[in-house]
């Protein structure tokens, strides 16, 4: 690959997962600390009442010791408080802990995930990056939050309750061991198995986001094509696959539940059959034997729970399986560490024999060799899928060469630091997309301090303020998601407000004037004249009034460079770009002298140095 994604590739396994638990855990050591210190004073006060039980009745009752009343009482009543106000600060620690957590998780997944390379993004839906910086992160509550102290805490009550059912009846507490042994041995098969259909759901959750988010942005393509019941029915398939998952799961979640109820009825089965006999043969008190009830509840409840916090941890563990997977892509600044800062630039911009591909064995650029000189502008001419937006996303940096190099004032941009250059870039993309905020934070976007003086005199060059000063909120009009509110030609003209406001030195501009009609093209000439003067430009435009005073012309088939000079020099030539030319002026006249007509360009004569076989194109 040209730059891969991937780093090699590492089984994800419960190892793993433990070892990003542990080191979350480790972060927020200190709340969790205090939270099961917490946790244990309330575990630990809660066995008084449960343990004034044997007193009450053995001292209290059969005895008639009446003085022991107000102790108890008082005991019990004080633990109660003392339960209480634990309980309430362990929330408030813990819970803080949790959310916390999460923050940080879903600011760090989102980091990762920004600077990872484009063709990324290029290949995934956005709803499931959006299911990883969002869902994912929160299942991680269960172990920084109350999920895991509660663990502990249940743990921990068992374990005492245990001790003192030895205590009171050794041989009873051995019976009762046996049951829970088996209860735990398959509780542990049932995490095993559950814990891979958490992490299926995850994945089938952030899919069906994914699709529903693409449905739902594209809801004018599906209303024009009468689409919406086909949308449906994709989003319905998606949506039975997380019910048939949710199911299973929940059915596996219902049987561990039911086995432990079972458990306890089998416990209390035996403290029935023994119990009743060691009371009858004097081995136990009435007092003892309550007692041995309630503590065998305190092992017996804590193991349930146990069961309900381990699937929460199960889920946990699968989304952080599915964190760890995206974490361990490497991003497109993943080795500039050791680059040094780059200062302003001139501009200038050269390409050494450079070769590209997406896919293995099919190459898009083949060994292109040019110089773009410091404030010039280079146009780029070519059939569809001749290589021209591929020539641009290297030197915007969004991809790397297979072979030769990318220079910026004769140093390999491969050894540039990634933000130093880009903030240096100016675009005006085909897809001019806005976000869903106000015009003048559209304008600002690459210029976030910029005063509304600066926004409004960027707006008047690109010709923005005659329709802005149209609207009632003016420059604080909300454009809606993508600019939806704008027309075509009003976002485009946003788009170049807001690259004149960059002050870049590079300038790209991508059928920059594609969504305007004549009359707003020639108003914003001016503009993107005055844009591109000082600075390095490279323009994709099929209308020639873009590109007439380009310094260089290059005109590009199959990836590679087949024609460049001045748009005189290239008519001179009479070749692949004068055919272009005549094509697109033919049309053009034609459709201005007979507006509406069909218009068939004759055969282009094929050309020595066009590739066998390649076709004609009007797309310059």
């Amino acid at each position: 690959m040209v730059c891969p994604v991937m780093a090699e590739k590492e089984k994800l396994t419960l190892s793993n997962a433990w070892r990003d638990a542990k080191e979350l855990i480790w972060v927020h050591r200190f709340r969790l600390a205090v939270g099961l210190f917490l946790m244990l004073v309330n575990r630990l006060v809660g066995l008084v009442l449960p343990a004034s039980s044997k007193y009450l009745i053995d001292e209290v009752i059969i005895k008639q010791r009446g003085e022991l009343l107000l102790t108890l009482a008082l005991a019990a009543g004080a633990a109660t408080l003392i339960q209480a106000v634990s309980s309430f600060m362990l929330s408030q620690v813990l819970g803080v802990a949790a959310q916390r957590a999460i923050t940080e998780m879903r600011k760090s997944v989102q980091e990762h995930i920004a600077r990872l390379p484009i063709h990324y993004f290029d290949s995934t839906q956005t709803g499931i990056l959006i299911s990883r910086i969002m869902t994912d992160a929160e299942g991680i509550r269960n172990l920084v939050g109350t999920g895991l102290v509660q663990l502990v805490g249940s743990l921990v009550t068992a374990s005492i309750a245990l001790c003192v059912l030895f205590y009171l009846n050794w041989s009873l507490t051995l019976i009762t061991l046996v049951a829970l042994g088996i209860f735990g041995a398959c509780m542990a098969l049932a995490f095993r198995r559950l814990r891979p259909l958490f992490r299926e759901r995850g994945q089938i959750n952030a899919e069906v986001t994914g699709r529903l988010a693409e449905s739902l942005g594209g809801i004018r393509i599906v209303k024009a094509y009468s689409a919406e019941k086909r949308e449906e029915l994709v989003f319905a398939r998606g949506a039975h696959r997380l019910f048939r998952n949710v199911a299973r799961s929940m059915t596996g979640v219902s049987t561990v539940t039911a086995f432990s109820t079972v458990i306890v009825g089998c416990i209390g089965v035996i403290l029935i059959l023994v119990g009743g006999r060691a009371i009858l043969a004097g081995q136990m008190t009435l007092g003892d034997f309550f007692m041995y009830m309630i503590f065998t509840g305190l092992v017996a409840a804590p193991l349930v729970e146990i069961a309900s916090i381990g699937t929460q941890i199960t889920e946990a563990f699968a989304g952080l399986d599915r964190i760890r997977e995206i974490k361990r892509m490497a991003t497109e600044d993943a080795d500039e560490e050791g680059r040094e800062p780059l200062a302003a630039i001139d501009g200038e911009i050269t390409f050494d024999d450079v070769s590209f591909e997406y896919n293995e064995s099919v190459p898009v650029l083949k060994h292109v060799s040019f110089e773009a000189a410091a404030g010039s502008t280079t146009a780029l001419v070519g059939s569809s899928g001749s290589g021209k937006s591929t020539l641009i996303s290297l030197v915007m940096a969004f991809n790397r060469p297979l072979s030769g190099r990318v220079n910026v004032d004769g140093r390999d941009l491969a050894s540039i630091r990634l933000r130093d250059y880009r903030t240096q870039l100016g675009v005006v993309l085909q897809d001019n997309f806005l976000f869903d905020g106000s015009i003048a934070e559209n304008i600002s976007f690459a210029h976030p301090h910029a005063t509304r003086e600066e926004i409004t005199a960027a707006s008047r060059i690109a010709h923005c303020e005659e329709f802005i000063n149209g609207f009632a909120d003016g420059y604080d009009t909300i454009v809606g998601e993508r600019g939806v509110k704008l027309s075509g030609g009003q976002r485009q003209r946003v788009a170049i407000a807001r690259a004149i406001l960059a002050e870049p030195k590079i300038l790209i501009l991508d059928e920059a004037t594609s969504s305007l009609d004549s009359e707003s093209e020639a108003l914003i000439q001016d503009g993107l004249q005055s844009l591109r003067r000082g600075r390095t430009t490279f323009v994709i435009a099929h209308r020639l009034s873009t590109i007439r005073s380009a310094d260089q012309i290059l005109v590009l088939e199959a990836g590679e460079i087949v024609e460049r000079g001045t748009h005189e020099e290239l008519l001179a030539v009479d070749g692949r770009y004068k055919q272009l030319y005549d094509k697109q002026y033919r049309f053009e006249r034609n459709q201005f002298i007979n507006p509406g007509e069909d218009f068939t360009p004759e055969p282009a004569k094929p050309l020595a140095s066009s590739r066998p076989g390649a076709t004609a194109d009007t797309n310059l």
